[in-house]
């Protein structure tokens, strides 16, 4: 009986499953930055939705980036986001926020990609990035103004 097979066999099925079924993040979060999310958002400013909706109601200048999948942005978001992927950020960001001191706002679904966002953002320059605490859940769960 020929067992050459058994050990690589074995060593794949040992590998633990980075697969998170039934999240939308899953196959982005699987590509993030090589940052932990731990990490990640102690390196960056963060704001809570109630500081975002005080922003948004006092006229506070800022633009705010559904950091998102495509699949992820057709569903529903943010009714005055603009959407440019985590994957594109970086390559995108200089022609649609030119200026590196201009408030920006970065959001995903839960806030892991937003948060490896804005060290991106940071690392190209940008001084005054912050991201959405809880993501686009907790900007639902507030009732704030949506677009399909």
């Amino acid at each position: 009986m020929d067992t050459r097979w058994i050990a690589p066999v074995a060593l794949i099925l040992s590998l633990p499953c980075s697969c998170r079924s039934g999240r939308p993040e899953s196959q982005a979060s699987q590509r993030e930055s090589s940052i932990p999310a731990k990490d990640a958002s102690e390196q960056i400013k963060e704001i809570s939705i109630s500081q975002l909706k005080d922003w948004m109601t006092t006229g506070q200048a800022f633009t705010l980036i559904d950091v998102r999948e495509d699949n992820e942005w057709q569903a529903g978001h943010a009714a005055t986001a603009i959407h440019i992927s985590r994957w594109t950020l970086s390559g995108k960001i200089g022609t649609v926020v030119p200026d590196k001191t201009a408030r920006i706002v970065l959001y995903c679904l839960g806030g892991v990609r937003s948060a490896a966002a804005a060290v991106s953002l940071q690392k190209k320059g940008y001084t005054n990035v912050y991201s959405l605490i809880g993501g686009f859940k907790n900007y639902q769960l507030a009732g704030l103004p949506m677009q399909k």
